[in-house]
């Protein structure tokens, strides 16, 4: 096998950018993936929607970056999401922007940004190799290409390492990377999952059991800090519940927030009805309980709250299910819709790494150069996307750092002397 500019482990968002931009540069590349099918994560992204990007600028990008923003600032500014939406749409995927600046292809399809994404990294010239990399090789501490699993030996004159993170691991990101760049001399930042759901315990996980499946749209919510004792994150937008824990958009982007996880330190807070104040809840709650007084409690809420949701917040109100509206107090009254306003639940930690859509932590961004994405330990050795120590919210952020930082790796990289 003839040696290369450049051998790519992982044909993923990072892998297939750089794979792309340095083959259309000239630069002879092989792209190296477990999977028969490139870009496999990516397919499922944004539950198979694939979220690009967000249609901002580089200042506010990086508002939504709690991890090692300023790491990203050439990358960012060398590939912005505006040109991530050009460079889309010129691959022939129109694409869309909705609710928060996220981008979505037209058609809703993950794989048609996969696809296109595949399809130009080989037009450009890049091979794609099937195989897992058992070891990187070096020649007088320079990067020097691979060995495969199957004892295949790949020359390469640089190598980059873009093969995903620990979360996810079906698709073949099973955090390997992490184990070659360590070896190669890496300081790997303990892992942790970041947007992932929110575990709960005792019956506060008992009542996500009762509402397994329940997505509530347009809610407020909030993260308090019990140590700190204030609110560490806010926010407006969709919730679900699973059958022991928190999930949806809001849940997801606060879990990035949670950096010193305790059982029981967070408690998360739900406001069901953020449009109406305490004030015209209460008089929205004493207008239908007047207007059919002898009708028991839990048939009084069929208008107000999702069918799967009334016996959980019946029940937290200590009222008696069958009690006939009229017979309600006023300080139970409105006690029920201070509960409606703050509808609690006890975090106990994380769900594990596995179910997370982005691996937290990795490999420490101090040791790679941010303007070319090039190791400071090993020369030749480039590394981008999620393993990283780099991390955002959810809204299409991460994803573009694996587009930009795959592109600036595949910018920076040089044809063999």
């Amino acid at each position: 096998m003839q040696r290369v500019d450049l051998v790519v482990v992982g044909a993923g968002a990072a892998g297939l950018m750089a794979a792309g931009t340095a083959a259309g540069r000239g630069l002879s590349v092989y792209l190296i993936d477990k999977n028969e099918v490139p870009g496999r994560k990516l397919r499922i992204t944004g539950k198979g929607r694939c979220n690009v990007t967000n249609n901002c600028d580089v200042p506010t990008f990086l508002e939504h970056v709690p991890q090692n923003p300023r790491f990203l600032y050439s990358a960012l500014n060398r590939f912005t999401p505006a040109d991530s939406i050009a460079f889309f749409e010129s691959l022939g995927v129109p694409l869309k922007t909705e609710r928060g600046r996220r981008v979505f292809p037209q058609s809703d399809r993950a794989d048609d940004i996969a696809d296109a994404l595949a399809d130009w990294a080989r037009q450009n010239g890049a091979v794609l190799l099937r195989g897992s990399v058992q070891r990187l090789l070096t020649r007088a501490g320079h990067a020097d290409g691979c060995v495969l699993s199957d004892g295949r030996k790949i020359e390469a004159a640089q190598v980059l390492l873009a093969c995903g993170g620990a979360s996810y691991p079906a698709t073949g990101s099973n955090g390997a990377g992490y184990r070659l760049a360590e070896e190669a001399g890496h300081t790997i930042v303990p892992l942790r999952p970041s947007l992932v759901p929110l575990a709960c315990a005792g019956e506060d996980a008992a009542d996500c059991a009762r509402m397994a499946g329940l997505d509530l749209r347009n809610i407020g919510f909030s993260v308090y800090d019990t140590v700190r004792r204030r609110a560490v994150y806010e926010d407006f937008g969709e919730l679900s519940f699973t059958r022991h824990s928190l999930a949806g958009p809001v849940v997801l982007s606060a879990s990035a927030c949670l950096r010193d996880m305790a059982p029981g330190r967070f408690r998360a807070d739900i406001d069901l009805k953020p449009a109406l104040s305490p004030e015209k809840l209460d008089a929205r709650l004493l207008r239908d309980w007047t207007a059919a007084p002898q009708r028991p409690f839990a048939q009084a809420l069929e208008k107000l709250l999702p069918r799967n949701l009334i016996p959980v917040a019946v029940r937290r109100s200590g009222i008696a299910p069958q009690t006939p509206c009229s017979d309600i107090t006023r300080a139970a009254r409105r006690a029920f819709g201070e509960e409606l306003k703050r509808f609690s639940f006890r975090i106990e930690g994380f769900r594990p790494i596995e179910e997370a859509i982005v691996t937290a932590g990795g490999v420490s961004v101090r040791e790679i150069d941010p303007r070319s994405m090039q190791s400071k330990k090993v020369p030749g050795l480039y590394i981008a996307g999620e393993l990283l120590d780099v991390d955002a919210y959810t809204g299409g952020y991460n994803l573009h750092i694996a587009f930009a930082t795959g592109r600036l790796a595949g910018e920076s990289v040089q044809p063999q002397a």
